[in-house]
């Protein structure tokens, strides 16, 4: 996962297919999801589109079908194991284009995870959501969805969140000249928002 974010995919997909195949048949159903789904993001990332849709449903079809068995503390770092597959399997539809399907996972991923103790987390995976609605045209969602986040960072005080934050009100500043209400009023929240942390 390091690696894909330092856009080094060439050095990932074999250290996730060895990760994936040294797991199967040694950890339960919901930490195989995590290393299938890792598996997955690689594979986009190398431009093996099948492949990787394949691999992200085996994630999302173990999830579904987990008897519930305990889950190793390390394979809980970012939250619920749900959580983290629905988050990198939108991922891996982003770096595939697919900015609708992507910003579905984004929402389950934020969904899943326990809101005050992951709130960090629940806000950057509402950010990547708003950015695929706003990848789509879909400018009011995108608005809507970045509200949520904004409320979400609220108390946390993180680098991330105020560079998402920032991002934002750039990606905004197209629009604003459109006299948009939504990015209007979400431009203020925004620059509030910076101004306080």
């Amino acid at each position: 996962m390091q690696g894909l974010k330092l856009h080094r995919p060439e050095h990932c997909l074999n250290l996730a297919e060895t990760g994936l195949n040294r797991a199967k048949g040694h950890v339960d159903a919901q930490t195989e999801a995590l290393f299938r789904v890792v598996h997955a993001h690689t594979l986009a990332k190398s431009g093996k589109r099948r492949a990787a849709l394949a691999e992200a449903e085996r994630a999302r079809t173990l999830l579904t079908n987990a008897p519930g068995d305990e889950v190793p503390f390390w394979a809980l770092a970012w939250g619920p194991p749900a959580a983290s597959v629905y988050s990198r399997t939108a991922k891996a539809y982003e770096t595939l284009g697919d900015h609708q399907a992507a910003a579905g996972q984004y929402a389950l991923a934020a969904t899943a995870r326990p809101p005050t103790t992951y709130a960090r987390i629940v806000a950057l995976d509402l950010v990547a959501g708003a950015e695929m609605h706003l990848k789509r045209g879909n400018i009011e969602q995108a608005c809507a969805t970045w509200h949520r986040a904004i409320d979400r960072m609220e108390g946390v005080r993180s680098a991330r969140t105020r560079k998402a934050v920032s991002r934002m009100r750039s990606d905004l500043a197209r629009f604003r000249a459109r006299g948009l209400r939504c990015v209007a009023e979400l431009d203020e929240r925004g620059r509030g928002f910076l101004t306080s942390s």
